[in-house]
């Protein structure tokens, strides 16, 4: 054996010791986490959410392949679509996604990698959106009801995503835009909005309109009421007055049955004789005249002076 041979085995020694601790060592950053592989079958997770791991770690060489994903939030910006609204208007629609990957194992069985991820969550992006806006009006997706509209379509996404077992958390999901697809009648649409304004007017109009009879109605029974109750308060005590009046009167005739007599004579005088254009034809001797030649004593000197 010659001398070059030990050296031609040390050196295919630590060449392949280096393949070796290569293939033993590997290193997963701060913003990342791996799943570990053994034989294409997922086995460990390595720095997963709440837990520990960055920095150099060891595998099983030739037996166990690391696979990374980003443990940060990320973006997906999902393509323009087209849905029909609650009126049956065509929409245009360009939303996007916000997640994280809340369990690398069932993401790397389900999905694999983050493109086919990012056509997943894509296509229940937009189905969501189809089924959650189509019920809407262009009004409420426009301004009305947007917000809740997209916390709707968020619970849905994360909802299917969790049906689907991709392992992944939905952290919001937004519409960017909503235009009109290419052709359409803008005029056609801004006048439709504006007749549903001017019907929404119309009809606060109308229950003004009613609530104002209303108040009128009320209050004009509340004065029928209280001018009823004050005619016959007042009727009550005119009668009241009346009877006192009459009671007064009786107990003075009864005193004075002459004075009495006398004072009925003159009511009646002046009842019938205070109009200047009063004609009366009468007898002579007439009792209605009798104080005329009588005083009230039944002394005709005093009736003459």
């Amino acid at each position: 054996m010659s001398r070059s041979t030990p050296l031609i085995v040390y050196a295919i020694l630590i060449f392949v010791g280096l393949i070796v601790v290569a293939n033993s060592l590997f290193i997963v950053e701060q913003r990342e986490e791996a799943v570990v592989l053994r034989f294409g079958q997922p086995e460990r997770v390595i720095h997963a959410p709440g837990q520990g791991g960055a920095g150099l770690n060891f595998k099983q060489p030739f037996l166990e392949n690391v696979v990374t994903f980003d443990r940060r939030n990320q973006a997906l910006e999902a393509d323009q679509e087209e849905i029909v609204d609650g009126n049956q208007e065509r929409l245009v629609v360009d939303a996007f996604l916000r997640y994280r990957i809340a369990d690398p194992l069932q993401y790397y069985r389900t999905l694999r990698d983050e493109h086919t991820a990012q056509d997943r969550l894509e296509r229940l992006v937009n189905s969501s959106l189809r089924q959650v806006l189509g019920s809407s009006t262009t009004d409420e997706i426009i301004s009305g009801k947007r917000d809740v509209l997209m916390q709707q379509s968020k619970l849905d996404v994360a909802k299917r995503a969790k049906e689907s077992q991709l392992g992944i958390q939905v952290i919001d999901l937004r519409i960017k835009r909503v235009d009109l697809p290419p052709g359409a009648t803008q005029a056609a649409v801004y006048r439709r909005m504006q007749t549903q304004r001017q019907q929404i007017a119309a009809q606060t109009r109308a229950n003004g309109e009613q609530q104002k009879r209303e108040i009128f109605a009320a209050a004009d029974k509340e004065v029928t009421i209280t001018l009823a109750n004050a005619q016959q308060q007042g009727e009550t005590t005119r009668g009241e007055g009346d009877a006192q009046r009459t009671r007064i009167f009786a107990q003075a005739y009864g005193k004075d049955p002459g004075f009495a007599a006398f004072y009925r004579s003159m009511l009646a005088y002046e009842a019938g004789l205070g109009q200047g254009d009063t004609t009366m034809i009468l007898a002579p001797d007439s009792a209605f005249f009798k104080y005329f030649e009588q005083g009230p004593s039944g002394g005709g000197a005093a009736a003459k002076r």
